[in-house]
């Protein structure tokens, strides 16, 4: 169970902190728990309401346990309708000149079967406020159901003496026939509505976290094994590394692996929130979660459990809805003096009435005091940014964004610089060998593609498994490579046969002092004027050839980079590529800003450079070369790889590793930050107007006066108000 944060529950219960029920946290293949809403470190293993603030518990995850704490609000609230009618119909009915109801039996007997229609609404239907009231008095984290206690408490109290002992209230307080004022039916009204507004949010809740809902519903329960050509079905959860399984046509993929024998097209827009189904062949990988088209293949089992692609993503948005947004600070704050605020206001409002209101002017200010404590509502307050994090969340996942942390999605609207890798980030990533030269009379191209995918063989670099591709395809040999050195940013270097062998750019010709001709530089230039990379072989310190790479620009690399242009962000590519490639892809990309031949350090700098300007840069990689300056940008964007996104060094992952990903993610945060400040605006708004209407300040000007029953039903409606502001968010267009 949890409500707001990292703490957790075992059981259901109320939030410690706000007095929320808890609501129960997704997780895959694990007992239901529930937690609050607004703090989600309150975690149950029992429906129940917050220990903070007295909220209801909300399931964190399946649909059944969500269902079975609604329905018992539900039965509840029918209960407390059945009785609340009568006792408003029997005290609403002396408003009428010829009560009916007195020829049965007179007023003060009426009086004691409101008492007893009461008792079930007050002690069993709506009793968990009182609970609730009680428990945040004693730990002194005040809420809204500490108004709601001492109000309904107040005015029940009242009624329940008076009823009893009438002659130790003052001669206002009776009414014209002698008998007390009695306030059954505002006590129970308000505690009906109250009920009625537990209802609502419990079922707006469960449309909150319906992304995590959807991603979860991808996993089937059961697959085809394959054993000793034999097929058997078998539970998800019993699935192992290397086993073999099958796929039929329709069916989603149980769990990530690859392709061993057939091919089919594969929808993934449940990862990727790409529509276009994606043709995969023998080797290719599949991820859990997608769906099978119309051939059945067979596929090898790799990631299996909570490794899989599909766990790791449900996980991510899992504890980014429950992590808090730094604009949630200024709520904290006010929710603070909040109660303690309100209930000083209701005293004074009671104090005001009895000095300066009209007669009855006991009554008047009673009911104004209790009219202030009900219509209050810190709730709507602290659920204007949960709420709205949590939508957005899911928003972004079900488009193939996943956020990290609610931090970063507050960011994503402040961003107004990018920087971009070139390789996998604006190009495919996917290089392929266009050509060998071969520049040394005792090398031919066999030899020099031999010494070079040796040397690659011990590299985990895309150019490198380029070239390692090419051999296989060329059936060249690859040998073994002793004193193996990666040198970051320049190329790799080792002993092949005994023999100094080198592979990589100007930078690392450079440190070995070995100088290119100028006939060979003008023809590496050639290729590089195209947008090509090239990589220098050499042995001891000659020149022994190069290898020309390609890797085009993906096709959503230019509408993405002119969308963030358009929409005022800068964008900035930092390539450890040479000066002339970079050159090219950033003139056919539209870029006027780019650096070349950049080692990771540089690109650290740069990032400090920028941020000490004073802007806030948002950073897109592969979290590998990138690493160092993901973590210090404001916002790290990993370029999901389609096996991990748990990239710890980025504030949020593109599933699908596409350009175009990051213009849904500033669009994202945008849209979230405008619907937080809407639910703050709002829940500000509905207070600092509330509280003082509540208390009769429009009652010298206009006559007007709120009744307690109606200030109950506005407290339960702003709370709803908040919630389906946020839910708009799942129908905004990234």
């Amino acid at each position: 169970m949890f409500c707001e944060g990292d703490k957790t529950y075992d059981e259901p219960g109320d939030c410690p902190v706000c007095g929320m029920d808890l609501v129960e946290q997704p997780q895959q293949q694990s007992a239901t728990t529930y937690t609050c809403p607004m703090h989600p470190e309150v975690e149950e293993e029992e429906p129940g309401s917050c220990p903070i603030c007295g909220m209801d518990l909300v399931a964190k995850e399946p649909e059944s346990s969500e269902s079975k704490s609604y329905k018992k609000l539900l039965k509840k609230f029918k209960i407390a309708v059945a009785f609340t009618l009568p006792v408003f119909i029997i005290s609403m009915s002396g408003m009428l000149p010829n009560n009916p109801l007195y020829n049965v039996m007179p007023l003060k007997y009426w009086n004691w079967v409101e008492f007893a229609l009461s008792l079930p609404v007050v002690f069993w239907a709506t009793w968990m406020f009182f609970e609730r009231a009680w428990r945040s008095i004693k730990t002194w984290n005040l809420n809204m159901f500490t108004l709601i206690g001492i109000g309904a408490g107040a005015s029940f109290m009242f009624s329940v003496i008076a009823l009893l002992f009438p002659d130790v209230f003052p001669q206002q307080f009776k009414t014209e026939n002698g008998t007390m004022h009695m306030y059954f039916e505002a006590t129970v009204v308000i505690l009906t509505l109250v009920l009625l507004g537990q209802l609502m949010e419990a079922r707006a809740h469960t449309k909150t976290n319906s992304a995590i809902k959807e991603l979860m519903k991808l996993a089937p329960s059961k697959a085809i094994r394959i054993v000793n050509g034999e097929e058997e079905v078998i539970a998800i959860e019993k699935i192992q590394q290397g086993d073999v399984l099958k796929v039929k046509p329709g069916e989603k993929i149980p769990v990530d692996g690859k392709i061993q024998k057939g091919n089919a097209f594969i929808d993934e827009s449940a990862i990727t929130g790409e529509p276009v189904p994606v043709e995969k062949n023998a080797d290719d990988k599949v991820n859990s979660g997608t769906i099978n088209g119309k051939t059945s293949f067979t596929m090898i089992a790799e990631q299996v459990g909570n490794d899989t692609l599909l766990s790791q993503i449900i996980t991510m948005v899992n504890n980014a809805s429950r992590s808090r947004a730094p604009i949630q600070k200024l709520a904290d704050k006010i929710s603070a003096y909040f109660v303690p605020t309100v209930v000083g206001v209701s005293i004074l409002t009671f104090v005001a009435w009895y000095f300066f209101g009209p007669q009855p002017a006991l009554v008047y200010g009673f009911v104004n005091a209790i009219a202030v404590l009900i219509i209050a509502c810190p709730c709507a307050l602290g659920l204007a940014t949960p709420m709205s994090v949590m939508v957005g969340v899911g928003k972004g996942a079900s488009s193939g964004v996943l956020i990290k942390n609610a931090e970063s999605l507050e960011l994503l609207d402040k961003i107004d610089t990018v920087i971009v890798d070139k390789t996998g980030t604006l190009t495919e990533g996917k290089p392929a060998v266009e050509k060998v030269v071969s520049l040394h009379e005792n090398y031919s191209e066999n030899d020099l593609i031999s010494l070079i995918a040796s040397l690659n063989s011990h590299s985990e670099h895309p150019l490198a498994t380029a070239t390692i591709q090419y051999v296989k395809d060329k059936n060249a040999k690859i040998d073994e490579v002793e004193d193996f050195e990666s040198v970051t940013g320049k190329g790799v270097k080792g002993l092949v046969d005994g023999k100094s062998i080198g592979l990589g750019n100007e930078a690392l010709l450079n440190s070995e002092n070995i100088q290119l001709s100028s006939e060979n530089k003008a023809q590496i230039q050639t290729y590089q004027k195209e947008g090509k990379t090239v990589s220098v072989a050499f042995q001891e310190k000659g020149i022994i050839g190069f290898v020309v790479i390609s890797d085009p620009i993906k096709a959503t690399s230019q509408a993405a980079v002119k969308a963030l242009q358009e929409d005022g962000i800068e964008v900035i590519m930092l390539t450890g590529d040479n000066e002339l490639t970079a050159k090219a892809v950033a003139k056919e990309l539209g870029l006027s800003n780019f650096k070349a031949q950049c080692l990771p350090e540089d690109k650290l700098k740069e990032v400090e450079r920028l941020q000490q300007q004073g802007k806030k840069v948002a950073v897109a990689g592969d979290g590998i070369n990138d690493a160092p300056a993901l973590a210090k940008a404001d916002v790290g964007i990993a370029m999901g790889t389609g096996t991990d996104v748990a990239i710890e060094s980025a504030g949020l992952t593109l599933v699908k590793g596409d350009l175009q990903g990051i213009v849904k993610a500033v669009k994202l945060g945008e849209k979230t930050m405008k619907n937080i400040k809407q639910n703050l605006f709002f829940a500000l708004i509905y207070n600092t107007i509330g509280v003082p209407v509540a208390a009769g300040i429009l009652y010298p000007f206009f006559g007007l006066l709120l009744s307690p029953m109606i200030a109950a039903l506005a407290m339960s409606f702003s709370s709803v108000s908040v919630i389906s502001n946020a839910l708009r968010l799942r129908t905004v267009k990234l």
